[in-house]
């Protein structure tokens, strides 16, 4: 089996804000002693995730609000709200040896992420243990009154997107997973710095003699082509997913198709930025996941119709056939390209029609199965 699969997209942006830093100013970074426009690979990893569920119909949360939702899981089921809270609370103490910390809003101190199924499992779990949570709900130190095991089976349970991007929970031993998935902070291939955007907003019903705006103000936003980089470590896939090949393969699919699709959603009303990558290139290796973003190192300059795309995709093209010849072939078992242009990147594997005939390909490459040819 091959360890790695790499995922390279170029993208051009239009004027946008998908990734605000903490003045609302598109995020940047230095590099090649030029300023560059950023995303947070995080903030590029929660709409990835978010179509990976959507795709596999398979929820799940990142959330301090688990005990608030259990109690109004039961609160449904008729409870009385003091007894649904003191049930829900029960959840967050029974948890572990210590039990998970609460704060005074009765949001757990650690972030969860767990299945949305388990927030009506937990209630059920409650259910089948009213009686003691009704006899000890006045008591002044009730201890752990759920079944310690049930409460932390159920909050470890994992889905595809926790087994492709991992968990961190050091208050539950084995809740941990590491994710299977890097994915980088994209940025744009050439110089780029944000622009600022004077704009008011018109009062409807004001007088006709108030010529004024109703609304004035700045904001800032950004333009540019941005290179972006994820790999997907399979042993660790296959790992998280207990051995399941076949849906290893599927989530490795899913999540590529989402790689290509997803955009932040920051600003979407006033900005439309619904774009699509101009190039997608895929390489299976085996010893190392390798980025090309040195590409880019030297900033991309405007070819003579003024734009970056066709820059920025000979330099990567060319930077990989670099690449290529220094590390060889021996241990990239596949790698192909799909692109707007019609004619092929020599140095980006094989060129195929379209994102799903590559994406197939590279799967069948890193996972195949019994009925692919090796």
């Amino acid at each position: 089996m091959a360890l790695y699969l790499d995922l390279h997209a170029l993208q051009s942006v239009p004027a946008a804000n998908l990734n605000r830093d903490d003045l609302g100013s598109p995020k940047s970074v230095v590099y090649g002693s030029v300023p560059r426009l950023r995303v947070s690979s995080q903030a590029w990893k929660r709409p990835v995730r978010h179509g990976v569920e959507k795709e596999l119909g398979e929820r799940a949360a990142r959330s301090r609000l688990v005990p608030s939702k259990v109690a109004a899981a039961l609160h449904e089921a008729g409870w009385p709200d003091d007894l649904a809270t003191f049930a829900s609370e029960q959840v967050a103490a029974s948890a572990g040896t210590k039990g998970l910390g609460l704060d005074k809003e009765g949001r757990t101190t650690v972030l969860l992420f767990l299945p949305t199924a388990a927030i009506d499992e937990l209630a059920q779990l409650c259910g089948e243990h009213r009686a003691v949570l009704e006899e000890k709900q006045s008591a002044s130190k009730p201890g752990q009154l759920l079944p310690t095991a049930e409460v932390e089976a159920i909050l470890k349970r994992r889905t595809v997107s926790i087994s492709l991007l991992g968990r961190m929970l050091a208050e539950l031993p084995g809740a941990n997973v590491d994710g299977a998935v890097h994915m980088a902070h994209p940025f744009t291939t050439h110089a780029s710095e944000p622009q600022r955007d004077y704009f008011t907003a018109v009062d409807d019903w004001q007088e006709a003699a108030d010529t004024g705006s109703g609304h004035l103000n700045t904001a800032e936003f950004g333009a540019g082509v941005f290179y972006r980089y994820a790999c997907v470590n399979l042993e660790d896939l296959v790992r998280n997913l207990d051995g399941d090949v076949k849906t290893a393969r599927e989530a490795l699919t899913v999540f590529a198709d989402e790689f290509v699709s997803a955009l932040p959603q920051a600003k979407r009303t006033s900005t439309a930025p619904h774009t699509l990558p101009d190039l997608l290139y895929t390489a299976v290796r085996k010893r190392r996941p390798l980025s090309l973003a040195a590409a880019f190192e030297t900033p991309v300059t405007a070819d003579d119709a003024g734009g970056f795309s066709g820059p920025s995709r000979r330099a990567l093209n060319a930077y990989a056939g670099a690449i290529n010849r220094l590390t060889g072939s021996r241990n990239r078992p596949f790698h192909g390209h799909a692109t707007v242009t019609i004619a092929p990147l020599e140095h980006l594997g094989e060129n195929k029609d379209s994102f799903d005939d590559l994406i197939e390909a590279a799967a069948k490459a890193a996972l195949p199965d019994a009925g692919d040819a090796r």
